[in-house]
């Protein structure tokens, strides 16, 4: 992915030159030549999500007549999008009716701008001057969005509003292209034409119509809210010396465009806004204290014991060597509400949640599923990660490579590393592990140990260490001696087991502080007669 943003850059630059030497372009596209463009580039994905926005706005006006549909417009590059592609929708709209004349100057559309005196003077001004330059004929409401609404829509017979929403938006979650407002709120349609557009097709078709954006996103502003909670991206930072930062279209990963929206100021930060971190938290604090973790394996073929689960065992080993304690093992039904369940139980309890197995195109995989109900938010299409499955799978799948392709909304990041063909996915505090057998396991741990250290994203405490001794005394001799060697030493695991029905009882001591379990050893032999108890290798 990172070579077809490069590729995106490169041909931007270009693009932007050009365009700069004959400014005439900049608002000089009618409607056919939005269309016009977009059919004739080379970008399928761009044409395909453009073909179905069009049509979704075209649903849209064969449903509403003009007086009761409106555009909502705050002057960001989604809003931006979604103009021009309501006017080349709208042109597509009157072909079909065999009434477009081909230079439809004036946009019927009516427009809403919700003016805040925290908007960036910037926002204002293109807001107005786009506005100028199509006829916009554009509502400005000073209130706030739900006042606005309730007034506008008590003075005109609006039962639509184009929106410019897409997926990974905080207020998308739960909606589709269609969608009525929220109880509570006044009724009207939303429409989302560009619902499962990305970041990268949002820029693709700001570059490739040649049409004009807010001045903002070329100095590195990704996200645009208010002057209060935005700041410009850090991750396009030019050099940590200047402050000068490379243009929007330049992010690597569009998942990352909100790391612009910054946190409220308080006095710790000496009033400065601090950069959204896009959910990434250093484990610092935990350093010194207990970190837990939570395994979940799926799969009907482990509870009919069909198969055993090897990948479980393991990751307990693993996570013991890193000094994590294991808080629960759990073994589940190919069940989504099963998933979700245990999904939404653990990552409350536990630092760390890893799950194995259900992941794939199969009826039975509905780990990822169960995973997206168990935070409340819906799978979405993933661009990046539809790329690499692409390389993997190629032509031998259609429909459900797509369906691999989708991942829980705004809550997923891609964890890549140059000895996996496909990267991990991490939810949050879950982990998804795509391994099958131990060997993909290893090497699937070992990236995720990798890339965890150098984000700063793991806590490496001192690893578990243990000694086992054992005796032929019978459970009933032991038992009581070894409840008060518990209390004795809390801060230990004493446990006991048998390796066979009539074997000699093992006693494991599992700590931090291999002087403690000495210790713990010494005061068990003082409680039983010399040899009843023998130490293990």
């Amino acid at each position: 992915m990172n070579n077809i943003f490069g590729l995106l850059a490169e041909w931007c630059v270009t693009s932007l030159c050009l365009w700069n030497l004959n400014p005439l372009l900049n608002f000089g596209f009618l409607f056919m030549e939005i269309d016009k463009a977009i059919r004739e580039c080379d970008d399928r994905r761009l044409q395909t999500k453009y073909n179905n926005a069009t049509y979704v706005i075209q649903r849209a006006l064969a449903l509403y007549s003009i007086e009761e549909v409106a555009f909502s417009f705050n002057g960001g590059k989604d809003s931006t999008v979604l103009l021009h592609i309501l006017r080349a929708g709208y042109f597509l709209h009157k072909k079909g009716q065999n009434s477009a004349n081909g230079d439809l100057k004036d946009f019927p559309i009516r427009t809403i701008y919700f003016e805040s005196p925290c908007a960036f003077p910037e926002i204002n001004s293109f807001t107005y001057d786009t506005a100028a330059t199509y006829g916009l004929q554009i509502d400005t409401i000073r209130l706030d969005f739900k006042s606005g609404l309730e007034a506008l829509l008590k003075e005109r017979p609006i039962r639509a509003i184009f929106l410019g929403v897409r997926i990974g938006d905080p207020t998308a979650v739960g909606q589709e292209q269609f969608s009525p407002s929220s109880p509570g709120w006044p009724p009207f349609m939303r429409v989302n034409p560009i619902l499962d557009w990305s970041y990268r097709d949002v820029w693709a078709f700001l570059l490739t119509c040649k049409v004009n954006y807010c001045s903002l996103y070329d100095q590195g502003y990704t996200s645009i809210g208010s002057i209060h909670d935005t700041v410009p991206n850090s991750l396009l930072s030019i050099s940590s010396s200047s402050n000068k930062f490379k243009p929007a279209y330049l992010l690597a990963d569009g998942r990352l465009e909100r790391a612009g929206r910054a946190k409220r100021p308080s006095p710790s930060t000496g009033g400065k806004l601090l950069a959204d971190t896009n959910g990434l938290t250093s484990l610092d604090s935990h350093k010194s204290s207990m970190l837990t973790a939570s395994i979940i394996a799926v799969g009907d073929e482990i509870l009919f014991g069909i198969v055993e689960d090897q990948l479980g065992p393991y990751l307990c080993r693993k996570l013991n060597s890193i000094g994590w304690s294991v808080f629960q093992l759990s073994v589940l039904h190919n069940n989504i509400d099963s998933v979700a369940e245990e999904v939404e139980r653990q990552k409350s309890k536990s630092d760390m949640v890893f799950i194995c197995g259900g992941v794939g195109p199969l009826h039975s995989d509905v780990t990822i599923a169960g995973i997206a109900k168990a935070f409340g938010v819906r799978l979405a299409p993933d661009e990046e990660f539809e790329e690499y499955l692409r390389h993997i799978i190629g032509d031998q799948c259609t429909g459900d490579r797509n369906e691999m392709a989708q991942l829980p909304e705004g809550i997923t990041e891609l964890w890549h590393h140059d000895k996996l063909s496909v990267p991990l996915i991490k939810c949050q505090n879950v982990i998804i592990l795509s391994a099958t057998n131990v060997s993909e396991l290893e090497k699937q741990w070992d990236c995720w140990i990798e890339l965890a250290k150098s984000s700063d994203l793991l806590a490496l405490l001192e690893p578990y260490v243990s000694k086992h001794v054992t005796t032929n005394l019978s459970d009933v001799e032991v038992a009581q001696p070894l409840s008060k060697l518990c209390l004795e030493f809390p801060d230990l695991y004493i446990g006991c087991y048998r390796k066979a029905r009539l074997g000699s009882l093992i006693v494991s001591f599992k700590g931090k502080d291999l002087a403690r379990i000495e210790s713990a050893i010494i005061a068990l032999h003082k409680k039983f007669q010399p040899g009843a108890f023998i130490e293990m290798s």
